[in-house]
């Protein structure tokens, strides 16, 4: 055998290794137009909810709350990691804790999802160590326009970067140390909410010399190459000012907040790439960066400015392409209109942080459905056992054979039901099925003139004429749109659950329960899953 023919079969034995390596590991894989995160060699959905900021600092404080978690169904649980505890001393780390929390974590069959409280937390920089807030004059901090230091790090220093990166390739190796056997850690989180607080921009000297020169090449490139397919809120901006390409920010974009913001967008995008690649060339786990929405009337500065939002989208994918996916908080209304935004050029939705109320149960529905989410997570969920977020949760485990079976098919979707959205429509096969909130019947308890519960749902369709659906607070009537002469009866509903991921019959449903044939019903609180099969008649 000659030297070139060994040489090729050790390239092709090194390449066989890598990818097994990578595919070994947590991954993101595109399955149709959709994603899918595979743990253990298999498609997983995150069952989430977040810990309190201050929970996951002591294995005695959170003792008694993993009976909490697993009586909410919980399959994840998203754990902050601090940069201040994990290096208390320059150079010197400390991972006691981090690995007896994810021995919990194993312990209670759980995975988890790594939160870096790295150089911002909720945009401030709360949580780096003491060497680093003591020495200023090495580790700059951001400033307003009238000059006053914030408690947040200047983007624009190299020596802040450093120490991050740092901090975040000791820790990402030894997670992989201890956990690549496990796949404990499922996917990271590098820095929170990152955002600049209370001005657009930051004007430490640092930022103000960036910001008078030309925007950089490769941002332009990015742009005229993306052109047609750039968020239409990013490209009026860009168009306004005749799509310039040479000139500082200003020529560019025009004066004003919206530049300020976008200037400030790359260079935060540019430190988060810096961090997620470094932490990627030592374990390739997903990485996602989330973002604090937009108040209704708040402009950049009074929220926190230049986050990986909707409407900057295309300056963090052109900054950050490391970064997976870019994810929202919720802490506002319009779950569904901010989650339009983010699903926008073939971005993967993951909802990582929600308000812990009594929405979440329709919420998690939804997403899961009407997004084929990567999965959702409320936060602060050791607070108490919310039965909504159990019983949704305890659903979607059920159904998960059959929603892997038919992912990126156009054969999954879901609906979220409110008092000011009282009806959803979804379009199957041949069927379009509407969906109404069950109080709309007019004779179930609970609705107020002022208050409605969220109904919520997933619809899967498993044949031509069967269909499964999920959740609570609906009630749904379907015709065949296709053939439109035709009456669409219930040749069979039942009610029933999937054990070990066969279907099993509760009761077989007809009369009262479907009004005579006419609709199928699953009332407020009655978290259930019915299989139905449909028929056409003239």
């Amino acid at each position: 055998m000659n030297l070139r023919i060994i040489a090729i079969i050790f390239v092709f034995i090194f390449q066989i290794q890598k990818i097994t390596s990578q595919s070994s590991i947590p991954h993101l894989k595109k399955v149709g137009d959709e994603t899918q995160l595979i743990v253990d060699g298999n498609p997983f959905i995150v069952l989430g909810g977040e810990l309190g900021n201050s929970t996951f600092t002591s294995v005695d404080y959170m003792e008694p709350h993993w009976e909490t978690l697993k009586a909410m169904n919980l399959n994840t649980v998203l754990a902050p990691v601090y940069w201040e505890l994990i290096e208390p001393q320059e150079g010197q780390y400390d991972f006691e804790l981090l690995d007896k929390l994810i021995e919990e974590t194993r312990r209670n069959d759980l995975k988890m999802i790594v939160l870096w409280f790295g150089s911002w937390k909720n945009s401030m920089s709360s949580h780096v160590p003491s060497w680093v807030k003591q020495n200023q004059e090495k580790y700059p901090r951001a400033k307003d326009e009238r000059g006053v230091s914030q408690e947040i790090l200047t983007p624009f220093s190299k020596e802040n970067l450093n120490a991050d990166l740092n901090a975040f390739r000791a820790l990402i190796q030894h997670i992989k140390e201890i956990d690549k056997g496990h796949q404990t850690v499922i996917m990271v989180q590098p820095e929170n909410e990152i955002g600049m607080l209370p001005s657009a921009r930051d004007y430490h000297p640092l930022a103000t010399k960036h910001f008078k020169e030309e925007v950089p090449e490769e941002l332009i490139n990015y742009l005229i190459e993306h052109k047609e397919n750039l968020v239409p809120e990013f490209l009026k901006v860009w168009k306004e000012n005749g799509f310039r390409t040479t000139g500082n920010w200003e020529e560019i974009f025009g004066a004003g907040y919206a530049t300020d913001e976008i200037f400030m967008a790359w260079y935060f995008s540019k430190y988060a790439e810096a961090i997620t690649k470094a932490g990627k060339e030592i374990y390739p786990l997903p990485m996602f960066v989330n973002a604090a929405l937009i108040r209704p009337g708040k402009i950049p500065g009074e929220y926190p400015s230049a986050g990986p939002l909707p409407h900057l989208m295309d300056i963090w994918k052109a900054g950050a392409p490391s970064i997976d996916m870019f994810s929202p908080d919720f802490y506002t209304p319009d779950f569904e209109y901010w989650n339009d935004l983010y699903v926008r050029q073939n971005n993967p939705l993951f909802v990582p942080e929600h308000r812990f109320d009594n929405t979440v149960g329709a919420k998690a529905l939804f997403a899961i459905g009407h997004y084929e989410a990567i999965g959702f997570s409320p936060f602060g969920i050791e607070s108490n056992v919310n039965m909504e977020l159990a019983n949704a949760y305890r659903l979607i485990e059920q159904l998960h054979p059959i929603i892997v079976d038919n992912f990126g098919q156009n054969k999954i979707d879901g609906v979220l039901l409110e008092k000011d959205k009282i009806l959803s429509t979804v379009v199957l096969g041949d069927y379009e099925f509407s969906f109404k909130n069950s109080y709309t019947l007019g004779w179930e308890a609970g609705a107020t003139d002022e208050v409605w519960d969220s109904g919520g749902a997933i619809i899967i369709q498993t044949d031509t004429n069967e269909f499964f659906v999920a959740g609570s607070g609906i009630v749904v009537t379907f015709k065949n749109w296709k053939q439109r002469d035709k009456i669409v009866g219930i040749l069979k509903n039942e009610e029933g659950k999937f054990k070990d991921g066969k279907w099993e019959v509760i009761r077989h449903l007809n009369g009262d329960q479907t009004h005579q044939g006419r609709h199928i019903r699953i009332s407020h609180g009655d978290y259930s899953i019915q299989r139905i099969q449909l028929y056409e008649y003239e």
